[in-house]
């Protein structure tokens, strides 16, 4: 047996009792970390609906998202001093995305802006419709990503974090704590255009680490939005009914022996759902039931506003059918005016404009505005200085990433307001700063969750959709206070 002197044992084991020393008085003074307890059992994941903590406003939301950056100064945030000094040297720092062509001469928007509606939010000419429901939406005028990249800022509002990927999107998050009010049509929907997908690709509404039942269900930009809706004719019926049936009994068997494979439970609710959805989705397509003064509100009968009026349409018989979230998309970013603005501009907004109105005025008056959350905006804005070319007649606007403007409407919004406030030139937000995870804590609580408190288990790690970044509910734009669920 080995002997140890007393100063040997000292020595060898200070650290040892010392620890225990600290632990025992931290435990007598309740200062003692205690980790949470976390179930080891495999989480069972579905879209049947769930209470959130707190009374939602909302119940459902459509992200008429603007890929590239529109161009704030010229549409939603009036800076008469950039029109004064337009011409002139910009005296303060600036950040260019593209510096061969960079310039500094501050550029006045070539539009007028003028008062609309009750509030008399001033809006640009180039959005005549925006100006028809400004006492329905509330315009934010001090939106801040710190980064000027579209992939960056636009990885940051979906996912929480500037320019990582793998993460869930908002939308996975909402219909993973809420479900989904419908059953037969898939609970978060991606429309997107006919000219291809827009800037980061099928990222835009991937589900992360969470399983692919929370990722967006992308409806096709033309007919058949959805393909193999039907079954071949020699399957219809009470044959196809017998086939699914069991193939279902040996998923779930399967299942049963393979309790950890998520991926596995959600093809088995996508085989369910793709049954239900043969008879749902159809009816749910189906514009011709809508009357003919509803589609030529949303420009249906003019060439210009008809595809993206089709797609805003849709989007409201979807939430009309208990759809959690839609977004659209643009195909490219039709808003990256590094050239050529005095023609890019005016022609997506009046491919965007009236649509996007109309959604907002059709909910209002079906009643479905207060529990539809709307959102209008891209992922940056443009800087006030002319990005030039070396011809005046084809500039255009560089990146800006710090300071520009989104609208909400519907869902707990305070209506017929404006927030926030971007400098004299519209560079920089300076008053009532909104950055993405604000945006998405906002978000969350008008849906009655808590961002802090909605935890998905990855990896060991409780995760958030913010992944701890600083951020805030804005609680100015919310027309009532959250009220904790009875």
């Amino acid at each position: 047996m080995t002997q140890y002197s007393r100063r040997q044992f000292l020595a060898e084991n200070a650290m040892g009792i010392g620890s225990v020393a600290l632990a025992w008085i931290l435990k007598q003074e309740n200062l003692l970390a205690k980790p949470k307890s976390v179930s080891l059992a495999q989480q069972h994941f579905d879209l049947t609906p769930k209470t959130s903590p707190f009374v939602p406003q909302a119940k459902a939301m459509i992200s008429l998202f603007q890929h590239g950056g529109p161009a704030h100064m010229d549409l939603t945030d009036p800076k008469p001093e950039l029109s004064k000094y337009s011409g002139t040297d910009f005296k303060g720092d600036i950040q260019f995305s593209f510096v061969n062509q960079a310039s500094k001469k501050l550029f006045g928007s070539p539009w007028k802006f003028r008062k609309h509606g009750e509030c008399g939010t001033e809006v640009s000419e180039l959005l005549p419709h925006l100006g028809e429901i400004v006492d329905d939406i509330c315009l934010i005028r001090s939106m801040h990503t710190g980064a000027n990249g579209h992939e960056v800022s636009i990885r940051y509002f979906h996912g929480g974090i500037p320019g990582v990927v793998g993460r869930p999107n908002l939308g996975s998050w909402l219909v993973y704590g809420l479900g989904t009010e419908s059953q037969n049509l898939p609970a978060y929907m991606v429309l997107t255009d006919p000219g291809g997908l827009p800037v980061d690709g099928v990222t835009n509404w991937s589900n992360g680490f969470m399983p692919s039942l929370f990722q967006g269900t992308v409806l096709r930009p033309k007919e058949p939005r959805i393909l193999n809706l039907d079954a071949p004719a020699h399957l219809r019926g009470s044959l196809q009914a017998q086939n699914l049936e069991l193939l279902q009994e040996l998923n779930r068997k399967h299942f049963e022996t393979h309790p950890h494979e998520s991926d596995l439970e959600a093809r088995i609710s996508s085989y369910e759902l793709a049954a239900r959805m043969q008879t749902s989705a159809r009816e749910a397509l189906d514009l011709s039931q809508e009357t003919k003064a509803t589609q030529e509100m949303y420009g249906l009968d003019d060439p210009k506003t008809r595809e993206y009026g089709t797609r805003c349409l849709i989007a409201r018989r979807l939430v009309e059918r208990g759809v959690r979230f839609i977004q659209l998309f643009h195909g490219g970013q039709p808003w990256d005016n590094h050239s050529n603005i005095t023609t890019g501009l005016p022609g997506i907004c009046g491919r965007t404009d009236k649509p996007s109105a109309a959604l907002v005025k059709d909910l209002k008056q079906r009643g479905m505005l207060e529990s539809t959350l709307v959102h209008w905006g891209g992922e940056i804005g443009r800087l006030p200085v002319t990005q030039s070319h070396g011809d005046a007649k084809k500039a255009g606007r560089d990146h800006n990433g710090q300071g520009f403007s989104i609208w909400l409407a519907g869902g707990g919004v305070k209506p017929g307001m404006t927030f926030g406030k971007t400098d004299e030139f519209g560079h920089r937000a300076v008053e009532n700063v909104v950055t993405p995870n604000d945006f998405q804590a906002t978000i969350m609580r008008l849906f009655g969750l808590d961002y802090q408190q909605l935890l998905y288990l990855h990896n060991g790690q409780e995760q958030i959709i913010t992944n701890g970044r600083p951020a805030k509910v804005v609680s100015q734009i919310l027309e009532n206070p959250p009220e904790k669920a009875s």
